[in-house]
Parts: structure tokens; C-alpha cells; sequence
């Protein structure tokens, strides 16, 4: 149970990314593999699939329930699709060292995508896509 503030408080901001973030990744993680298993598509092209599909749902959960988002909604999307584009590049950067350095499983490697991808997006979208 969260010890600390109620899940609405500005303090649990991170949980709720977080939970967003896990939905989100869940979902996109399964699209990968069924793309690369299933439809025989390389890494690259089913990463971009996987995140893709959660763009939008991830723009409206987190503007409305992660950040209480009040602005305008066109350029927050905007900053949103940049701030994404970023974020994915380090994803992306992160997980093709991995397969092409290190020699790690690209299976494994997309999901250890994940944490760099979702660390730069929330600050992004904290300071950057939803600011005051």
C-alpha cells in the first residue's frame, strides 16, 4: 500500500507515471514480440510499432491524470511528440548497444529499453511537455 500521500497528491505524480507508464509498456512490449515472433519484423521496425501504439493513450492519461494537465492542448501535444521522440532515441540508442555491443538477446534488450526510455520521459514531461 502507498505509505506516502493519497494517489492524488502532487507527491505520488512518479506512481501515477509509473502506473501509466506500466500499462503502456505491458501493451507495447507484447506488440514487439507479436511483431517480431509473428510477423517476422526486425527490431527496429517493431520497436517503433510497439511505442507508437501507446502514444496517444499515454499523451491523454498522463495529461489528464498524471500531471492534471490544464493548458492548451495542441502545443502540450506538440511538446509531448518531442519530448517522446527523445525519450524514444535513448530507448533505441540503449537497446541496439545492447544487441549490437554487448551481444545481449534482442528479447531481453527491449525490455531493458524500457527504464531509459521511461526515465526521460517523465522528466521531459514534467519539465518540459506539462510545466505549471
Amino acid at each position: 500500500m502507498w505509505s506516502g500521500a493519497s494517489i492524488d497528491s502532487p507527491a505520488a505524480r512518479p506512481l501515477r507515471f509509473a502506473l501509466v507508464g506500466v500499462t503502456n509498456s505491458l501493451a507495447g512490449l507484447a506488440v514487439i514480440y507479436f511483431c517480431k515472433a509473428t510477423l517476422g519484423l526486425g527490431d527496429i521496425s517493431a520497436n517503433m510499432i510497439g511505442y507508437a501504439l501507446g502514444l496517444f493513450c499515454s499523451f491523454m492519461l498522463n495529461a489528464s491524470w498524471t500531471f492534471r494537465y490544464r493548458g492548451a492542448a495542441a502545443p502540450a501535444a506538440f511538446r509531448f511528440l518531442l519530448a517522446f521522440l527523445l525519450a524514444y532515441g535513448a530507448n533505441l540508442v540503449f537497446v541496439l548497444l545492447l544487441i549490437d555491443r554487448w551481444g545481449v538477446n534482442s528479447y531481453i534488450a527491449q525490455a531493458l529499453g524500457i527504464p531509459p526510455y521511461t526515465i526521460a520521459f517523465y522528466f521531459l514531461s514534467k519539465a518540459f511537455v506539462f510545466r505549471g
